[in-house]
């Protein structure tokens, strides 16, 4: 059964909001050495409950969100189930180079989430 397993949260200044979970949370934060600015977030050891997330630059004035992302099998197999049910894809599938694949899709009432399928070989 697919499961959330990893959220996003989007800033203004990463740097300064990186910076702030980790002093309010204790959460570690290190810089994605990938091809958009992103940090990558530990919540706590691994073998405990939770998951870890992200943290990016905002993309949008005044975009204010969370995304949780869901791990699935398949993005394309999930993504026609989104569609079939009455979502909407609104960022389409693309490759995380050395990760996998991810899609965003908004549910019926508008809210928006994440699905990635782990692909290692993804360019």
């Amino acid at each position: 059964m697919p499961r959330v397993i990893h959220f996003e949260i989007a800033a203004d200044d990463p740097e300064r909001a990186a910076k702030f979970y980790t002093n309010v949370f204790g959460w570690q934060m290190q810089k994605w050495e990938g091809p958009q600015e992103y940090w990558l977030i530990t919540t706590g050891p691994e073998g405990e409950p939770g998951i870890d997330g992200g943290l990016g630059r905002r993309q949008e004035p005044n975009e204010v969100y969370a995304v949780n992302t869901i791990g699935v099998s398949s993005v394309d197999e999930y993504v026609a189930k989104v569609l079939e049910h009455g979502g909407k894809v609104v960022n389409p599938k693309h490759a995380i180079p050395g990760v996998g694949y991810q899609a965003y899709c908004q549910d019926t009432e508008g809210n928006m989430f994440g699905i990635h399928q782990n692909d290692p070989s993804a360019q």
